[in-house]
């Protein structure tokens, strides 16, 4: 393990190099959170009722604020698209040569990211939130707090592996971009990145569309942090995401041992 947490070190100092870059792309990150704000206070303005599938303004607003830090921990951009080129190159034919787990050896350089734009990204995400502070109406109890960055780990787990088991499609694919985009807007929806998914309960598939994976990685801990999560509920999500984290560690490993079977480095 000493030599993934040296791979991590090397990519955190990176990382940092680009800090920056970070900080901008954060504060650049929240001008649509302006948009949204003043689309759901018309929303609520127009509406005959304080409060949509148990949700009120004020609720809608921190919930989409407290999506952000979700997806800070379970977005991976660049990692399938990535690994796909990296596959079709034939640069991927270093961890074949090299005493390196392709899976561990990017989810060091993954980590060191996170590490990296959370730190750079602290004192902007803390503006924001100092400054939409009366939005929120209730904070979690000591537990709940244990609860929720239990729950934001759980993202980055489930985020990681289902993008690194997309990518490895490009064993068998040459372009995987068309079908990332297809999934990555699924996802998008799917994840309650847009609106929380309780306001899809009319549809009857609410239930079912917080037990996918995709919820974990924006829905769950937000609503989690909210409350909107049943007490007796906690335990079972979140032993539910760590099924989800597994299941796709598992088939990450299995789809990469397939790959490897099959594969003809062609390239540098």
């Amino acid at each position: 393990m000493g030599k993934y947490w040296n791979i991590g070190k090397l990519a955190l100092k990176e990382r940092l190099v680009y800090r920056g870059d970070f900080f901008l792309s954060t504060v650049l990150r929240f001008l649509p959170m302006v948009t949204s704000i003043l689309l759901w206070k018309a929303v609520f303005g127009s509406a005959s009722q304080d409060q949509l599938s148990g949700f009120s303004l004020n609720q809608v607003i921190a919930y989409l604020l407290l999506v952000h830090v979700s997806r800070m921990f379970s977005s991976m951009p660049g990692l399938a698209v990535n690994l796909a080129r990296d596959i079709r190159e034939g640069t991927i034919k270093k961890f074949l040569i090299q005493p390196l787990d392709l899976c561990t050896f990017l989810l060091s350089s993954r980590v060191a990211h996170k590490i990296a734009y959370i730190s750079t990204s602290l004192i902007p995400y803390a503006g924001l939130f100092l400054a939409c502070l009366s939005f929120f109406d209730t904070f979690p109890s000591g537990l709940g707090w244990v609860y929720y960055f239990i729950s934001l780990a759980l993202g980055f787990l489930v985020g990681f592996y289902f993008e690194l088991c997309i990518g490895m499609i490009g064993f068998w694919f040459l372009e995987v971009t068309s079908l990332l985009y297809v999934v990555t807007t699924l996802s998008f929806f799917l994840s309650g990145h847009l609106i929380p998914l309780d306001f899809l309960d009319q549809t009857g598939w609410v239930e079912a569309l917080k037990a996918l994976p995709f919820s974990y990685m924006a829905y769950f801990p937000a609503a989690l942090f909210l409350g909107k999560v049943p007490e007796g509920e906690i335990v079972g999500r979140l032993l539910l995401g760590i099924f989800w984290a597994i299941f796709f560690w598992g088939l990450s490993r299995v789809i990469l041992h397939l790959g490897l079977k099959q594969y003809s480095a062609f390239g540098a």
